[in-house]
């Protein structure tokens, strides 16, 4: 496709992005948008869902990032205009797969298209969604299916803790240990419970905890500062300790010491990221036969399933959303966004 042709309004040529320059510094500006490439398809970004990784980039924190960067990977949008109209027709409702894969290296012709080597996120290592119009690869879109914008932009987040469940491989009656009750955390208890697990919720804000048991029906919350987690732990679990122990948190104290919290042939998954060294006892992890994992992004068959748990309504997306803010006022939202005084779950923003 050479350009946008008549079915684009001249208009619509001029793209209002709000960017990352620096840690600490958001700010709007124009660009002309390009036009659009073989394989793409052009969208109207209706909802931006605010992530950890967004804040953390923000924060000056985020591993595999530079600036500027125009962040923003958990998206709701409408088409424009497809490069392939016979199944993306304009006004179509989609979400995006934000994970840019090379198709040719060895982990994307296993299937593991998560965690490709070359791998391109959008928002993190290629500019995304904070934008009122984004072209992204057509391949990487997932129709709406009945879901509305805001359900569109929670698929993302939510796939990233089934993956962490699926990679858990989590049976029905083991106790799960997930310690972060942020918004990747709720989302890994949800589908540990889905999968019929036993949660336990482990944090330190006495508020999200809350949370974890008036919206998603958590049996089990311990709060790491009020409290002796290993006497909780083995209390909940009968002397056991659990099975599966998750990181949702990226906070290197917090996964260091988790590692006490394994029962013997425990699995422990990290779904947080740090930019440090992890370490522990090399006999204490060895006796228990224990199994390390890291849980990297999600694939089709994820989204796929937190698609059909949303229709089904094992999931209620509508508890995720504390703070809404249009496009044109986010910029001075993120030091907000950060103070643990907002109690945010998820902020949207609006198009």
């Amino acid at each position: 496709m050479a350009g946008y042709g008549s079915d684009i309004s001249v208009v619509m040529r001029t793209n209002n992005i709000l960017i990352c320059n620096k840690p600490g510094e958001m700010a709007y500006t124009t660009e002309t948008l390009a036009e659009l490439k073989d394989d793409h398809t052009l969208l109207s970004i209706k909802r931006i869902g605010i992530c950890g990784t967004d804040l953390h980039a923000y924060g000056g924190t985020q591993p595999y990032f530079n600036y500027p960067r125009v962040l923003g990977h958990e998206l709701a949008a409408e088409v424009l205009l497809s490069s392939d109209p016979d199944k993306f027709n304009p006004g179509d409702s989609v979400t995006i797969m934000p994970y840019v894969n090379c198709g040719h290296c060895l982990a994307c012709r296993c299937g593991k298209t998560n965690c490709c080597a070359e791998m391109q996120v959008i928002g993190v290592h290629r500019d995304g969604g904070m934008a009122q119009y984004l072209q992204v690869p057509t391949r990487l879109l997932i129709k709406a299916d009945g879901l509305s914008l805001d359900e569109l932009a929670l698929v993302e987040p939510l796939a990233i803790g089934a993956h962490g469940i699926r990679r858990a491989g989590v049976s029905s009656g083991e106790f799960v240990l997930v310690i972060g009750a942020g918004p990747i955390g709720l989302g890994t208890m949800e589908f540990a419970g889905i999968a019929g697990a036993k949660v336990i919720a482990l944090d330190i804000n006495a508020s999200r905890l809350e949370f974890c048991k008036e919206k998603l029906s958590v049996a089990h919350t311990i709060h790491a500062l009020q409290e002796n987690v290993t006497e909780r732990l083995l209390e909940i679990t009968e002397g056991n300790m659990p099975t599966v122990v998750v990181d949702a948190t990226g906070n290197q104290k917090a996964i260091n010491g988790a590692f006490a919290y394994m029962a013997h042939g425990s699995r422990f998954v990290l779904i947080g990221l740090q930019k440090e060294d992890i370490s522990f006892s090399h006999p204490e992890f060895h006796k228990r036969e224990a199994t390390l994992m890291s849980s990297r992004n999600a694939t089709t068959e994820d989204f796929d399933h937190v698609i059909r748990a949303m229709q089904n309504k094992w999931i209620d997306p509508s508890n995720y959303i504390s703070h809404t803010v249009p496009f044109d006022q986010a910029a001075d939202q993120f030091d907000l966004w950060l103070d643990p005084e907002q109690k945010v779950i998820k902020a949207m923003i609006t198009l």
